[in-house]
């Protein structure tokens, strides 16, 4: 299937070409050349999405949940009924297998079902007061939202933003990753198919500083939900702060992986392997730091040698691919100075360690006896690298899980009960998986602590997060 993508803005309900705008070369990561071109907003651009954006909000706010909810639910059947061209996008622009681009699909739509039934059940509370007196709490939607998502699941993490927001009552203005506009851009065409008004679903590509300074910076914009890295959403925080808009911020993490000798060694080994290296190991919650016990650290790197071995790495679009590339050019040079750092420091590369052949691919590579002094057991590789290093017991596991100003993800594989119970208590993370890698579900809220942000999407707190709380007394 050869990439045909339609690559426009959405706003104010019409779709506007390149016509006048400058552009962004759309690159195949497995091949390194350019496949398409997606147009640029300009500042008017801009100044009209917020425009149509602001006139939009109260029509929309009124609008009936169960006519709200409709929409989300015809969006959610449209992209499952879209899934397969969706998916061929993705893969073509971000590099992932194309069964990994099918399921980001299918969760997708899974999201936009989810908070349409959600919304139905958002009730406020009555509060106790004397007879011939009323009480209440009741959510309101908290106004126009800017999103602004990154490319590494281009579709979901759009999805986790936008349908809540819609579900709320919130117009929604989303800058999404220019490197993936084919398959965001068919998220707005399930929009706009589903009968979403003008102006409250608008797609803007465009020069990320230039959107976010317009954006974040308008009056019209009440809230600012990213993803993102740290730096990046420290920026945003700073430019929200000057107009007092509220902001969730879902940054990155270096997610530790405690690995207890009371494991279920084959099995754990064959749950981390395939979920250090899905999507690349671009994932801001993908198990890197794995600790293990002294007594089955050998035989926990012998197994997970053997296993990244036979990760077959390549182009996506071929059925037996397990691993596609990186994202962008940049990756692999960011990866090979991170490896090669470790092991000028004494770490021992085990499996992978090099780059590979054509467009922007680098091997599966475990590393053992990674020091703590090496940059990649501080810095977010955001790549297919598993580092490891011993530990003696649970004290010394939890003080090496703690120890990096990150807190997003956490995981622990252990057959004591007990101990389960402690891990949960003891991480510092927005989630923790025990025995687990299933932390992020439509229902539940995904969301870190300290550098690695704060505020949840998913689950009732992701639609908390687009409402504010009104204490209505009459006496």
């Amino acid at each position: 299937m050869t990439y045909d993508a339609d690559l426009k803005l959405f706003i104010d309900g019409s779709w506007r070409t390149g016509e006048g705008r400058d552009a962004f070369a759309v690159v195949n990561p497995a091949t390194g050349c350019a496949i398409g071109e997606v147009p640029l907003a300009s500042t008017a651009d801009l100044d009209e999405a917020l425009a149509a954006a602001e006139r939009a909000y109260p029509l929309w706010r009124a609008t009936a949940v169960d006519s709200r909810s409709a929409i989300l639910r015809k969006t959610a059947e449209l992209l499952r009924e879209r899934a397969e061209p969706i998916a061929w996008l993705m893969t073509q622009e971000q590099g992932k297998p194309l069964a990994e681009s099918r399921a980001e699909v299918a969760g997708s739509a899974s999201m936009f079902d989810w908070y349409a039934e959600e919304i139905k059940r958002d009730y406020g509370r009555l509060l106790v007061r004397p007879t011939g007196q009323r009480s209440m709490v009741v959510h309101e939607p908290v106004g126009v939202v800017a999103t602004f998502t990154p490319w590494n699941f281009p579709l979901y993490l759009l999805a986790k933003k936008v349908a809540a927001a819609l579900a709320a009552g919130c117009p929604v203005i989303s800058r999404p990753p220019q490197e993936t506009p084919g398959c965001t851009g068919e998220m707005f065409r399930a929009l706009a198919d589903a009968g979403i008004p003008h102006g409250v679903a608008q797609l803007v590509h465009g020069n990320a500083d230039l959107v976010s300074r317009a954006l974040v910076g308008s009056k019209v914009i009440r809230k600012v939900s990213f993803t993102g890295s740290v730096p990046v959403g420290k920026h945003l925080m700073k430019l929200a702060a000057d107009s007092m808009t509220r902001i969730t911020l879902e940054l990155g993490g270096h997610a530790p992986v405690l690995i207890f000798d009371d494991c279920d060694l084959d099995k754990t080994l064959d749950m981390v392997v395939p979920q250090k290296f899905r999507n690349a190991g671009q994932v801001c919650v993908s198990p890197t730091r794995f600790y293990v016990q002294d007594a089955i650290y050998d035989a926990f790197l012998e197994g997970f040698a053997e296993r990244t071995s036979k990760v077959k790495m390549g182009d996506g679009l071929q059925a037996d691919t397990r691993m596609g590339p990186l994202a962008n050019a940049r990756r692999p040079d960011a990866i090979e100075k991170l490896v090669n750092d470790a092991a000028a420091k004494g770490a021992r590369v085990l499996a992978g360690g090099q780059r590979g052949e054509g467009g922007f691919f680098f091997q599966p590579t475990l590393l053992g006896d990674v020091p703590v002094t090496a940059d990649i057991m501080n810095e977010e590789p955001f790549g297919p690298v598993a580092v490891t290093a011993r530990f003696k017991d649970f004290d010394e596991a939890i003080e090496q899980a703690n120890r990096l100003p990150f807190g997003l993800a956490a995981f622990a594989f252990t057959e004591n009960g007990r101990r389960a119970n402690l891990l949960g208590d003891a991480i510092e993370a927005g989630m923790v998986g025990i025995n687990s890698f299933g932390i992020s579900t439509a229902d539940a809220p995904f969301g870190g602590v300290k550098d690695s942000g704060f505020g949840s999407e998913g689950g009732k707190e992701g639609l908390e997060t687009y409402q504010v709380v009104k204490a209505i007394h009459q006496a």
